[in-house]
């Protein structure tokens, strides 16, 4: 499929299962447009497509079979549909000193039907970047929550990085996985482990964090690292990976680990030494997670977005009107919070899983500048 032709098909997508008006608060989240939870998504994860058995069949090494099809994407193999939709829920947010004040309220900001955000960043611009796995687009949230189609054709991309000098990255998540670089020109940066296609190892490609140095790391099941020069090599053992943070200095890589979250030394060359558990987690399956200034932990989970401090002390949780999968800052001078929330209510008033929420809230706190997450 070209560029043009997936460029079309997404807009397609996005004016017949997009909302955004301004902002809502919480009592007045719209509902998805009519026939919005019946649209076929035009992109599908390797393990979903018809050709990867196939696929799988030519590896030399062939990938263990694990849950969630090898730890990546949301909902059985990654395909983001998970348990029915509770609906936008009550709560009461308690101050967390230097963090958030007591009382504050989420806003509502977008959504979209179907495994259509993932991955988000924060830009310079005060925007909101999210990979659009079903629809093969990286989607942009202006600061007052206009959307348009900054990337298409990211062959079921599934998570955004930008790094330190600029260079954006996005993992790829439909068959012949890869890691495409999208700035400061497209290229394919790394679809290969020790010397077979990425597939083989299994699952789908999950998270992804780059560094300074010019490499990233992802998650696929176990945690790996991509040098500037695209090798990709393994660097955790016995872990159930999902998202990623680095510190603020680089010298500390977090990944959730189920329902903890594990912590390693990061070496000059990007390698990573002294897996350990660094802190377990208050709720259950840790997800996304991202920093802020002074290196505190923000993970989601099934608590809401729990913060933890540098020496992994826990500070609090900021409970969320729904259940959450990641989340980034942005907004002017990096103080506001997003999420990605997941379910939304149809046009018929019915609660439906497979929903991407965007959803802010003011901090006291601020970003790290030093990166976009």
């Amino acid at each position: 499929m070209t560029r043009r032709t997936t460029l079309t098909v997404a807009l397609s997508v996005m004016s017949a299962s997009l909302l955004i008006a301004h902002t809502f608060a919480q009592n007045d989240v719209p509902r998805l447009p009519a026939g919005a939870e019946d649209i076929k998504p035009p992109s599908v994860q390797a393990p979903l497509d018809p050709g990867y058995q196939a696929l799988i069949a030519t590896c030399k090494t062939p990938p263990p079979g694990r849950g969630r099809a090898g730890g990546g994407g949301r909902g059985p193999a990654g395909a983001g549909r998970g348990p029915a939709s509770q609906g936008v829920r009550e709560y009461t947010v308690t101050e967390i000193p230097d963090v958030i004040k007591a009382g504050q309220k989420w806003t509502f900001v977008w959504q979209q039907a179907g495994n259509n955000g993932d991955g988000i960043v924060g830009t310079d611009d005060g925007s909101l970047l999210l990979a659009q796995n079903d629809n093969s687009a990286i989607l942009k949230l202006d600061k007052n929550g206009k959307p348009s189609v900054a990337y298409s054709d990211t062959h079921t991309g599934g998570s955004v990085t930008i790094n330190p000098k600029g260079a954006m990255f996005v993992v790829e998540r439909g068959l012949h996985q890869r890691v495409e670089q999208i700035l400061p020109q497209r290229k394919v940066f790394a679809d290969s482990y020790n010397g077979e296609p990425i597939d083989c190892i299994g699952g789908v490609l999950n998270d992804v964090i780059s560094d300074s140095k010019g490499g990233l790391y992802f998650t696929m099941g176990q945690l790996f690292y991509v040098n500037p020069q695209g090798m990709v090599m393994k660097q955790s053992e016995n872990l159930a990976t999902n998202g990623l943070a680095l510190s603020p200095d680089e010298k500390t890589l977090y990944v959730t680990n189920a329902g903890s979250i594990a912590a390693f030394e990061v070496q000059k060359d990007g390698s990573l030494t002294n897996q350990r558990e660094f802190v377990k987690l208050m709720g259950n399956g840790g997800d996304g997670s991202t920093i802020d200034s002074k290196g505190r932990l923000f993970v989601t989970s099934s608590a809401g977005v729990e913060v933890i401090d540098p020496t992994g002390k826990h500070l609090g949780v900021i409970p969320t009107p729904r259940g959450v999968i990641t989340c980034a800052f942005g907004g002017k001078n990096k103080k506001t919070l997003y999420i990605l929330a997941r379910g939304g209510t149809t046009s018929k008033g019915e609660e439906l899983a497979n929903v991407a929420q965007v959803w802010t809230i003011p901090m006291e706190t601020q970003g790290f500048k030093g990166r976009a997450k």
